[in-house]
């Protein structure tokens, strides 16, 4: 159950991302509500992790989740660029995640 906890606190940590280009500096009342929503449960979900997963892989774990989702959306939602060396560097973080939850005592 940890790691199910951890996956979701990372894909909430991609909506409070994503989330944050709505709000408008905070000046958006409800896509500001769902992203400190967002943000408030990954948090809780992280730390119901990390009753049994490691702090630094589950830490690294979630913000790997949330850098590599908000990376892959934005070039979906918001056209930003598609370089050989940007995929590179998606596939080294995915990489690094995979290596962390093989390797992981938890």
């Amino acid at each position: 159950m940890p790691w199910i906890y951890l996956l979701l606190a990372g894909l909430l940590e991609i909506m409070f991302a994503i989330g944050l280009k709505h709000t408008d500096g905070f000046t958006r009342l409800w896509p500001s509500v769902a992203t400190v929503l967002a943000a408030g449960a990954s948090l809780w979900l992280l730390t119901q992790a990390l009753r049994t997963i490691p702090l630094g892989t589950a830490y690294a774990i979630w913000t790997g989740i949330g850098a590599v989702g908000v990376a892959t959306l934005g070039v979906v939602l918001f056209a930003e660029s598609v370089s050989p060396a940007r995929l590179g560097c998606i596939a080294l973080i995915v990489t690094g995640v995979i290596g962390l939850k093989l390797f992981s005592a938890a």
